[in-house]
């Protein structure tokens, strides 16, 4: 076969993991579904941890906090934007989304500065 299809050929050991397959009686020759993602554990103190550490220092980032707190940087990274709601602008966290309360302040500021007129 090889002399044929060349590079193209499958493995003799795919072939044979799929006449195994068969044998056993899978039928269906599309993938099987991938198992889905372990959840996230969040603990509520971990969480106020983290949000203490990034109000202390704006610029740190989730490589040191996860060295800090002893936890994943991956679980940092999911506590910092599907937990806290935090964005990284400006090599600084801020909150994705502002309250009315601070987009009010920013305006006063704005129009006391005159950049919008």
């Amino acid at each position: 076969m090889k002399e044929v299809y060349e590079e193209q050929c499958l493995a003799r050991c795919t072939i044979f993991r799929w006449c195994q397959r068969y044998e056993t009686g899978r039928v269906n020759i599309k993938d099987l579904p991938c198992p889905v993602q372990a959840h996230v554990v969040t603990n509520s103190a971990t969480i106020s941890a983290v949000d203490e550490l990034i109000r202390r220092n704006r610029r740190i980032t989730t490589r040191e906090i996860a060295v800090e707190l002893s936890i994943s940087k991956g679980f940092v990274h999911h506590t910092i934007h599907k937990k806290l709601g935090y964005g990284k602008v400006c090599a600084q966290w801020v909150p994705k989304h502002l309250s009315e309360n601070q987009k009010t302040a920013r305006m006063v500021v704005c129009l006391t500065q005159q950049f919008l007129h």
